[in-house]
Parts: C-alpha cells; sequence; structure tokens
C-alpha cells in the first residue's frame, strides 16, 4: 500500500533542488569567469604590434583622393571640316615634335581657299577701278572750278570797263550794277565749287579706306584659311607619347573636334578631390602629402577649381618631385592634406590601438608585462599619432586593438 507524500516534504525537496541549481550555476560562471580572466590576461608577442615612442614631428592630416595626370597635356583638335585621311601615330606610340600623328582630307578647304583668293583679287580690281572713277570726278571739278576762276576774271573786267564807259558818258549806272551782280554770282558759284572739291576729297579718302578694310578682312581670312589648311597635317608640337587618337578613318570632323591627346611623361601632376565640408581648411600653398604604395611624395596645392560638383571640391596639386619613377598617368593615389604641424614631440605609430577621444588607454611593455596606461593624445595622422603624457620616450606601445582587455589592468606577455 502507497503512503502519501506530505505537501511539507515536497516542499523541501523543491527547495534542495533550488539550491543545488543555483549551486551548479555559480559554479559554471565562476569557472567561466576564471577562464576569462586567465586568457584575458596574457598575449603572446605573435599576437600584438608594437612600437617604440620616439621624438619628432606630427602632421595633422585631411584624407583626400587623388589621380595622377601628365603636367602638361596637348590637345590637338581638327583647324577644318574634314574627314580622317590616314592614322600615322596610335595612342601609346613615342613622337618627337613635328612627327606627324595624322592626315585629314582638306579638299573642301583647298576649294573654299581658291575661291577666297578669287574673290580677294576681284575686290582689288574693284579698288582699283574705284581709284580710276574717283580721280576722273574729282578732275572734273577742278577743272571746273579752274574755268570759273577764268570766268571770274572776265567779269571783273566787265566791271571795270562799264565803270569805264560810265564816266566817258558811253554807259549807264545800271550796266555796272549788272557787271557787278554778274561778278558776285560767279564768285559764289566758285566758293560752292570749291567746297564741293574739299568733300570730294574727304569722300574719295573714306570710300578708299572702305574698300581697303573689306579687302583686308577678305586677305585676313585667306591667311586664317591657309594657316588651317598648313595644320591640316596633324603633327606634335612637343616630344611625348600619344594618349588618345580618333582612328575612325572616314569619318567627318567639325571644326575644333578633338583629334588626339599628347602627354609629356617626364613631368607629373595630381588632381585631388575633398569634400566641400572641409572649403574653409584649403588653401593655395597648403603642403601635400601623396601616397603610393610604401612611397610618400611631397607637394603643395596649386590651384582650387571654384566650382563644386555632388559636393566634391577639385584642386591641382604640384609635385615637388614631379618625374618620380612610381608615377603613371590616371593612377589613382591616397592624398593627405597637412592642415598644422607639432615639432619635437613625443610619438608613436599609429594604429588601431589608438580611437576615440583624448584621453585613451594604451598598454605599454616592458620586460613580459603590459602595463594599463592613460594618455592625451594630439595630433595624428596616417603614420604617428602624438602623446603629450602618460608615457616616456623609449616606452614600447602595442598598437594593436586591445579593446578585448579593456578590463585588465595588467597582461602578461609571452613568447
Amino acid at each position: 500500500m502507497d503512503t502519501e507524500i506530505t505537501a511539507e516534504v515536497t516542499q523541501q525537496k523543491r527547495k534542495k533542488g533550488i539550491i543545488i541549481g543555483l549551486i551548479a550555476i555559480t559554479v559554471l560562471v565562476l569557472c567561466i569567469w576564471l577562464i576569462r580572466t586567465y586568457l584575458k590576461s596574457s598575449v603572446t608577442r605573435s599576437e600584438i604590434a608594437t612600437a617604440k615612442v620616439e621624438v619628432g614631428n606630427v602632421e595633422n592630416t585631411l584624407n583626400a583622393t587623388g589621380e595622377v595626370l601628365p603636367e602638361f597635356e596637348e590637345v590637338v583638335t581638327s583647324p577644318i571640316n574634314a574627314s580622317i585621311k590616314n592614322v600615322l601615330t596610335d595612342a601609346g606610340g613615342k613622337v618627337k615634335a613635328g612627327q606627324s600623328i595624322l592626315s585629314l582630307d582638306k579638299s573642301a578647304a583647298q576649294n573654299d581657299y581658291e575661291k577666297l583668293k578669287f574673290q580677294l583679287e576681284t575686290k582689288r580690281n574693284e579698288i582699283s577701278k574705284l581709284k580710276l572713277d574717283l580721280n576722273k570726278s574729282f578732275f572734273d571739278i577742278q577743272s571746273n572750278n579752274d574755268i570759273k576762276q577764268l570766268h571770274i576774271g572776265n567779269l571783273a573786267d566787265a566791271v571795270e570797263n562799264a565803270k569805264r564807259l560810265y564816266k566817258a558818258g558811253g554807259g549807264t549806272q545800271e550796266d555796272i550794277e549788272q557787271a557787278e551782280l554778274n561778278l558776285k554770282v560767279a564768285q559764289l558759284e566758285k566758293k560752292q565749287l570749291e567746297n564741293e572739291i574739299k568733300n570730294k576729297q574727304q569722300t574719295m579718302l573714306i570710300e578708299e579706306k572702305e574698300a581697303e578694310i573689306a579687302a583686308a578682312i577678305q586677305e585676313n581670312d585667306l591667311n586664317e584659311l591657309q594657316r588651317k589648311l598648313n595644320l591640316a597635317n596633324v603633327v606634335a608640337t612637343r616630344s611625348g607619347v600619344v594618349t588618345y587618337v580618333n582612328k575612325n578613318i572616314g569619318a567627318n570632323i567639325k571644326e575644333g573636334e578633338t583629334l588626339a591627346r599628347i602627354a609629356d611623361l617626364s613631368s607629373f601632376k595630381v588632381t585631388g578631390s575633398l569634400s566641400d565640408s572641409y572649403l574653409d581648411q584649403l588653401h593655395n600653398g597648403m603642403p601635400v602629402i601623396i601616397r603610393i604604395n610604401d612611397t610618400q611624395l611631397r607637394g603643395s596645392v596649386s590651384n582650387i577649381y571654384p566650382s563644386v560638383q555632388n559636393g566634391i571640391i577639385t584642386f591641382d596639386i604640384q609635385l615637388d618631385e614631379r618625374n618620380n619613377k612610381q608615377l603613371r598617368p590616371n593612377m589613382k593615389v591616397d592624398v593627405f592634406l597637412v592642415t598644422s604641424v607639432h615639432n619635437k614631440v613625443m610619438r608613436v605609430a599609429n594604429g588601431p590601438a589608438f580611437k576615440g577621444a583624448s584621453p585613451q588607454d594604451i598598454f605599454v611593455v616592458s620586460g613580459g608585462k603590459a602595463e594599463r596606461h592613460s594618455v592625451h593624445t594630439g595630433l595624428s595622422n596616417f603614420d604617428f599619432i602624438e602623446l603629450k603624457d602618460g608615457v616616456n620616450t623609449g616606452d614600447v606601445v602595442i598598437t594593436s586593438d586591445m579593446s578585448e582587455y579593456k578590463n585588465s589592468k595588467e597582461l602578461t606577455v609571452g613568447d
């Protein structure tokens, strides 16, 4: 026969089970904590990166991007409307000054040249004819003036004769007045002719000048077309490398359209791009560091473009070493704009250990131990970070990310 278990016994067993469970959980947590504490209190030298604190200069920089471009690149455009006849040099080929790159079919422009030449010759003949007509007209007026002068002389004699006859009783006062009137009319007509001669001289000069200007304009057009025809055989004006050439033989090309580009690969510059939020910090002459793999080149901002596109500022960088062998056209490079410099300060190689605002904790290695130190940081760049306190020159600092040891004050550093 089964015996009924009382509620008191059941409750005691339940409490005992809970206590045993809590003890087990506590022991497990304690074991985990001990294991973690043990693991986190030691590191091997192969797991960490270290650097020695030294005295030197630290430059504060802004990160930007850049592209290497030839410092001098000539864009060769078509001088006339024509078609591509022949390509003599392909892209990538080296050329010397005066060497042909391509030739154009200039037959249409040549016809225009001959037409302009004929029109200019016609204009010059018209000028010669105009001069003859003007000279004839001027001669006719001058002759009339001379004739009028002779007529005035006769009229003056007639006045004197009329006066003498009047005194001798053979004439009348009316005869004298009529002779004087005829003389005055002739004198006025002569003045009119003299004024006409003067105006004709001025008109002749103006008409001749206008004709000469029109001819000079046509001559300039003819000379300009001759110059363009001479440029139709596209040649390099300097030695360099052809970076682009239009190879579409037979394609119609408009005046001013790009035919080729020639770059001087002995000298380079860098075009940089930066967010416009840093516009107030960017200025001409600003020192710049260019990083190409493990090589650093120095330079300065030489030109800032005024337009901002999609929140990006573009600027040119003049390099101190423009012919460095690692420079290649269209190469993408890292650009660091130097905003300020601290000289002769404690510095250490920058690394993942340094993040966040100052002050921050780092580990300093001494013997087989690494102790936590609190330091204030200053300027920083991609290479170094300034340490204001908390360390001494010659100390060895762990530069690796040590965030998983944030609760450890001291670490054992093993081999």
